[in-house]
């Protein structure tokens, strides 16, 4: 948190669970109301709010099976910085500038360090690079995320595997 509010940006946080990091989320908002505001507590309504506002999901959760977050996000042109584990590390590509390819950054084990080096990537490429920012927006917002899409790819994957025997 601490090199988070020396960063030139604003945090939103929104959740509910164990009592100590719900403690801590009121803390942060206490202790750095100008840039930090968390709520406990959750609605799919604010939720969703909040994503479509935001430049960038920081998503750090130590366990994922599916994650639908990180896919809503995507579709809103909302940036995610996600803990690259189950199904996000499935749907989140990671960006590279060289090829100007991935929707997002990941970082590989939940600490801190880790986020903070993601996080701080993302944040240069959305300062000084504007036209890779602005295509790794375009490319998660035109990804088919559809039920009918992944019913047609799982539709495939079970064809493969029934003429394979």
């Amino acid at each position: 948190m601490p090199w988070i509010v020396g960063q030139d940006a604003q945090l939103v946080m929104l959740g509910t669970g164990r009592a100590d990091l719900e403690d801590m989320l009121r803390k942060f908002d206490r202790e750095h109301h100008d840039k930090v505001r968390g709520r406990v507590g959750f609605s799919v309504k604010m939720a969703h709010r909040i994503t479509a506002g935001a430049d960038i999901l920081l998503m750090s959760s130590r366990f994922e099976p599916c994650g639908l977050n990180q896919l809503y996000a995507m579709k809103y042109g909302t940036v995610p910085v996600v803990h690259a584990v189950g199904g996000i590390r499935d749907t989140v590509i990671p960006f590279d500038p060289f090829t100007e390819s991935g929707f997002g950054w990941t970082f590989d084990r939940a600490e801190a360090n880790k986020l903070v080096n993601a996080l701080g990537n993302c944040l240069n490429t959305y300062r000084s690079h504007k036209e890779s920012w602005k295509g790794v927006q375009t490319r998660g917002m035109a990804q088919d995320l559809s039920w009918d899409n992944a019913a047609k790819h799982y539709e495939e994957v079970l064809m493969a595997a029934k003429f394979q025997w």
